[in-house]
């Protein structure tokens, strides 16, 4: 093994082979080369020798614990390690205390918690006093967003790192290694290999422990035999965190991009990850009156029926139904005319408060109201000659507003032109027309 001596602790069997080819040298890690090389931000801090607190944001068996490790090594800090899972306010005193005895005689601690962000908030707080003041350089390791789940007074003593999931370079690097310290090439063809890494899903820890798995079994070992000899790893996928949202979004995104075949993705990766189909349902439900809207108002009724019927059939019969409201949806014509326009007259609600309706629009079932004017002059629209009376509807002192603007895809073009057509015909009429006596329209008796 050329390097080892360099990269890699003493070997001994006994231990778990991602033990044993644990990075001795940061040049060792991989996969992260854009913070760790001399350029990135990690590697000008070792360089200079000087650490500031840091928060290591990445998916599982991406390096943090090894690369925490081997900061403290490189700048001779004493390495205290906490799980978050398993320690208190009490652990976290003590190694506080012994920090400040080491600092007295000019030694600096580095205090790494992994899982930071399952500490609540009044235990992160007790870091503050300690990071301040320099008694402990904190590294905290997380898989979930910072910026949810830490304290906003910690972040800003901290600087967040964004770790890589691994890529197929990465894994297959690692594979050549593990092939190295074990002195024989994996019992793989070549499709099982890339199953393998493929199977390890950026995760380089899990693809290790499938390594200890498979290379003492004899050869050749096809992909059938490696599904039969290790099981796959789950889909990183947390239906109660960050993950949760980022794939919503990216099916969002990709049906309001009119890309059908990126939104049948998207929608693969969370329903193999575990998500509840009927929470993808009332999203694309919302989807069809949010992003297509009246450009094509068949849409919601293609999601509610996608919706009805996973209700009904359950899965996986019903998935497919979801499946084709997702490609409906992501090839209808798009607009948010109606969602802008509500947004704009919720707006204009706010702004004007309570004023009342016009009296003309007002029903009057008794003698009072009518005597204060109720419902006179009010004409029925359909017994009109054009079917279109040109009314004000909007409260009497208040202008009127254009608060839907239609576009010209799909079935808005037509709405569009009806729209400008009654605008002509209301700008038409004359300034000084009088409303109908009241109780009649202009054909007719009142019609509520």
């Amino acid at each position: 093994m050329n390097d080892a001596p360099s990269l890699f602790e003493a070997d001994d069997a006994s231990r778990p082979l991602a033990d044993r080819l644990r990075p001795r040298t940061l040049r060792g890690v991989v996969g992260q080369d854009h913070l760790l090389a001399s350029s990135g931000p990690i590697g000008r801090m070792v360089e200079a020798h000087r650490l500031v607190s840091m928060v290591l944001w990445g998916p599982p068996g991406c390096g943090k614990t090894t690369i925490a490790r081997l900061l403290a090594e490189q700048t001779d800090l004493a390495f205290e390690p906490l799980s978050a899972t398993f320690s208190g306010v009490a652990d976290l005193r003590k190694v506080f205390s012994a920090a400040q005895r080491r600092r007295e005689v000019g030694q600096g601690t580095m205090l790494f918690v992994d899982e930071i962000h399952r500490f609540n908030r009044a235990q992160q707080d007790s870091f503050l006093p300690y990071v301040e003041d320099g008694t402990v350089v904190l590294v905290g390791a997380t898989t979930e967003n910072p910026s949810f789940e830490l304290n906003g007074a910690l972040l800003s003593r901290a600087q967040v790192f964004v770790l890589k999931r691994l890529d197929d370079v990465a894994l297959q690097t690692l594979i050549a290694r593990a092939e190295e310290l074990l002195g024989a090439p994996l019992p793989l063809t070549n499709d099982a290999r890339q199953a393998l890494v493929a199977m390890a899903d950026g995760d380089g820890r899990y693809l290790l422990n499938m390594i200890e798995q498979v290379h003492a079994l004899p050869a050749p070992v096809d992909t059938a035999a490696l599904a039969a000899a290790v099981q796959k790893r789950a889909p990183l996928y947390d239906k109660g965190q960050e993950g949760h949202y980022n794939l919503i979004s990216a099916l969002h995104k990709a049906m309001r991009g009119s890309d059908p075949d990126a939104a049948l993705y998207w929608l693969a990766r969370m329903l193999d990850g575990g998500e509840d189909p009927l929470f993808i349902a009332r999203r694309i439900t919302r989807f069809a009156t949010e992003d297509v809207g009246m450009a094509d108002p068949q849409a919601v009724q293609q999601a509610l029926a996608a919706w009805d019927v996973y209700e009904r059939l359950g899965s996986p019969e019903g998935e497919l139904a979801i499946a084709q409201a997702v490609v409906y949806l992501a090839t209808a014509p798009k607009s948010i005319g109606v969602y802008r326009g509500f947004n704009r007259a919720r707006a204009a609600a706010k702004r004007t408060g309570s004023l009342m309706p016009p009296a003309h629009i007002l029903n009057a079932p008794t003698r009072l109201m009518k005597d204060l004017g109720y419902g006179d002059g009010y004409q029925y629209d359909p017994d009109t000659q054009a079917g279109f009376s040109g009314a004000n509807y909007f409260p009497d002192g208040m202008p009127r507003e254009t608060f839907y603007q239609p576009g010209t895809r799909g079935y808005e073009r037509a709405i569009s032109e009806r729209l400008a057509h009654w605008a002509r015909l209301r700008a038409a009429a004359p300034a000084s027309a009088k409303p109908d006596p009241p109780g009649t329209s202009s054909n007719g008796p009142v019609r509520d």
